[in-house]
């Protein structure tokens, strides 16, 4: 993944002018905000279109649900 630096913003400064942050979201796309140095969060644009539909969150929690409790379904499948 290439990072421009100018998306590149200490976590002192977000905190100190968060606007800054939000204008550099609109202008440039993702803002990656450091902490000591290194990635920690990113602030992206909300936009409906990135979020998943009924269908693939269904089937996210059905994974999480299988993966955590495998043993108790392979149990029940004997």
């Amino acid at each position: 993944m290439k990072t421009d630096t100018k998306n590149l913003v200490s976590i002192t400064d977000a905190n100190q002018n968060f606007s800054k942050v939000v204008k550099k979201v609109e202008q440039n796309g993702d803002v990656i905000i450091l902490k000591n140095n290194k990635p920690q969060y990113v602030v992206s644009k909300f936009e409906e279109n990135k979020l998943p539909n009924e269908m693939e969150m269904l089937t996210i929690v059905a994974k999480i649900i299988l993966t955590e409790h495998i043993d108790a379904f392979k149990e029940l499948a004997r």
